[in-house]
């Protein structure tokens, strides 16, 4: 069974980011619709549907050149949405740490080692020094 999948699947061209933004936008849609009863939650119902059918859709696509333009103009309208997460992500990852203050001068975010006490930090950007307490 597993092989017949993997058959019918080549020259398809499969998951990507803009497939997995809309099924979860058709996710979400039903959800919503099911918390309210009225036109407005049989039209997120309907866009639920329509959204999950236009990715069954992509997904299953042999256009494959066009789905990857579809991809890369989400990815480019999303890069600096996504960038500032993973940015915090990172940021959050690091507070374990580190101490992560900002440059009073420059606003310039400057990494420290936790547990070295009171410390002087000289900005790299614009040399400012200021003290802080590690």
């Amino acid at each position: 069974m597993r092989e017949k999948f993997i058959k019918f699947m080549e020259g398809r061209y499969g998951v990507d980011a803009f497939a997995r933004f809309t099924m979860g936008v058709a996710f979400v849609m039903i959800i919503l619709s099911m918390f309210i009863r009225s036109r407005v939650g049989a039209a997120f119902d309907t866009i639920g549907l329509l959204a999950i059918l236009y990715t069954y859709y992509r997904m299953l696509s042999r256009d494959i050149q066009k789905r990857y333009a579809e991809n890369q103009k989400y990815l480019s309208i999303t890069s600096g949405i996504r960038q500032k997460f993973n940015r915090e992500k990172n940021i959050m990852q690091q507070r374990k740490e580190y101490h992560i203050y900002s440059c009073p001068n420059c606003k310039q975010k400057i990494r420290i080692p936790r547990g070295k006490g009171k410390i002087e930090i000289d900005c790299p950007k614009c040399h400012t020094k200021f003290i802080k307490k590690s």
